[in-house]
């Protein structure tokens, strides 16, 4: 069996300003080769940065996706067919995997878990250079995160002032936003922000973003199956919602929460600055009017607002 081309290498010496005669030269390779990862990375407009949590095998793929298939007891989803199915009326994420995944029974073969087959298809739109057509597809993502600001409550007896910490979540197609005061950032309260969360959309999306915090991912490998904390895989399981923490280092993964994280700075922390509360009730309706105002504002470079368009 020939040799299979480095393009994980050849990316990476690519980055660091090297040329395809410098790496054919130095590391041994095919001038072919390098010319040829060169040429694929240009057209597809493919940098380092996309490969760098991937292992040498998937780079090896993502380039040269015809070439040999990995030997594996998994049944490969054929990718090219679900992007062009995602369009159609009705069509979504979920209904192609529970396909797939019948069509492996009928064959005997292995299917992927929904989470691993939701996270395959990114990596196939990324490898062909595609727009995401799940990115702004109505109820199908809620991304969570906590606001790094924060928010103060006075303890009225000795007028310590105790942290109070934001829970906020979006739907990236309406950017409609639901933030949630809480005194601490542990587990339970953790689930109980994306009960209250559900309640407020009036359902449940097919899929969670979230970020890799302890409270709720217990290991996010560069290969493998992401590991959840047993309590939050409990809750996605409730809600047959599937939960998919973004990578690391890879906030455009949730970009929408990361914005929402930043307009909540200005459309509830600074306008509230001036307030003192002295009890989460009152603190919570005061978020409350301010999200409700927040959400019904029109857009500055869209018809409608955030209300109108969810």
């Amino acid at each position: 069996m020939s040799r299979k081309i480095q393009v994980r290498l050849i990316m990476q010496l690519r980055a660091a300003g090297l040329s395809q005669s410098e790496i054919a030269r130095t590391h041994h390779m095919s001038k072919t080769s390098v010319s040829e990862v060169f040429s694929i990375a240009q057209e597809r407009q493919i940098s380092f940065s996309a490969l760098e949590n991937l292992s040498n095998e998937e780079c090896y793929r993502m380039f040269f996706p015809d070439k040999e298939q990995p030997k594996t007891t998994y049944a490969q989803p054929d990718y090219a067919a679900v992007h062009r199915e995602l369009p159609r009326t009705g069509v979504t994420l979920k209904l192609l995997w529970k396909e797939y995944r019948d069509r492996c029974k009928l064959q005997s073969l292995l299917p992927y878990g929904y989470s691993r087959f939701c996270s395959g298809y990114e990596a196939y739109v990324v490898s062909q250079n595609l727009t995401n057509r799940l990115e702004h597809k109505p109820g199908t993502t809620s991304q969570v995160d906590w606001s790094g600001p924060v928010m103060h409550l006075t303890v009225p007896e000795t007028g310590e002032l105790r942290k109070v910490y934001l829970f906020v979540a979006t739907l990236p197609y309406s950017q409609y936003t639901y933030v949630e005061p809480c005194l601490d950032m542990k587990e339970n309260t953790w689930l109980l922000c994306h009960v209250h969360m559900f309640a407020f959309w009036g359902g449940t999306t097919t899929r969670i973003v979230c970020d890799n915090l302890k409270t709720g991912v217990v290991k996010h490998p560069k290969e493998g199956e992401i590991v959840l904390n047993e309590a939050y895989e409990t809750l996605g399981n409730h809600y047959m919602t599937a939960i998919m923490p973004a990578q690391v280092r890879k906030p455009k993964q949730k970009a929408s929460v990361e914005g929402a994280v930043g307009k909540i700075a200005t459309a509830v922390i600074a306008r509230l600055r001036n307030e003192t509360f002295c009890s989460m009730d009152v603190l919570r309706s005061a978020v409350q009017k301010a999200m409700e105002e927040f959400n019904c504002a029109p857009f500055q470079k869209r018809e409608g607002s955030r209300l109108e368009v969810f």
